[in-house]
């Protein structure tokens, strides 16, 4: 594999970030900046597509009123490489130059998950009430909304169905930096840690009534 398209994980990229804006999450590196007005916050567009286009490797771009937000990734290799890294560096030169502000970066993704004992039986069901599409992701078959907006769905098998709790959580994907605190500010509002098991993974905690939340963080 050409090294430029090797996948980095987030402790990787996290050294290589310092001084710059982005986060690590999921796959992709996430910033945002504010300017002064809607001009300005144009213009830094207007100079990353120059650069962008300068090294052949062209990120996500949200535009607003004195606001950008920027996702990097390469998605011929499926993850963050050396070439959105060398992006990043080169927006938050640009950035600078031209007085634009980083905004904390805190990226989330949210997935919903589903225990069954047949996934083939119950999907269909959730495919056609949630308007999806059927992918094969690192669960199996999972569903996605084809916009690219609602979370994924996905299907954890069980060997005996279980009826003593719900059956449905949701997963919360955050950078690894923010999941102890999130895991420390959803037990401050009355949650409960059922398991840290797999921390630094993942942590499982529940509300007053038994519902279920992962807090996770990701290795790409």
């Amino acid at each position: 594999m050409n090294a430029e398209a090797a996948l980095l994980a987030p402790f990787v990229t996290k050294k290589q970030l310092v001084g710059t804006a982005f986060v690590h999450l999921d796959g992709c590196l996430h910033a945002t900046f504010s300017t002064k007005d809607f001009a300005s916050a144009l213009e830094l567009v207007n100079r990353i597509g120059e650069a962008a286009e300068a090294l052949n490797h062209h990120p996500d771009v949200r535009l607003g009123y004195g606001a950008v937000s920027l996702v990097l990734t390469s998605h011929d290799a499926g993850g963050v490489t050396a070439r959105d890294v060398e992006l990043a560096a080169r927006v938050q030169q640009i950035a600078d130059a031209l007085g634009a502000e980083a905004r904390p970066a805190h990226p989330t993704r949210y997935d919903i998950a589903i225990d069954c004992t047949d996934a083939d039986a119950v999907r269909p069901f959730w495919r056609v009430g949630l308007g999806y599409t059927e992918v094969t992701g690192d669960d199996g078959v999972e569903l996605v909304d084809p916009r690219g907006l609602a979370p994924k769905v996905w299907f954890q098998h069980m060997e005996i169905a279980r009826t003593e709790r719900n059956r449905i959580h949701v997963d919360v994907y955050v950078p690894s930096d923010d999941a102890e605190d999130r895991v420390a500010a959803v037990l401050e509002v009355g949650g409960a840690l059922l398991s840290d098991e797999h921390a630094p993974d993942w942590w499982v905690l529940v509300d007053v009534e038994g519902n279920e939340l992962c807090v996770c963080t990701a290795a790409f």
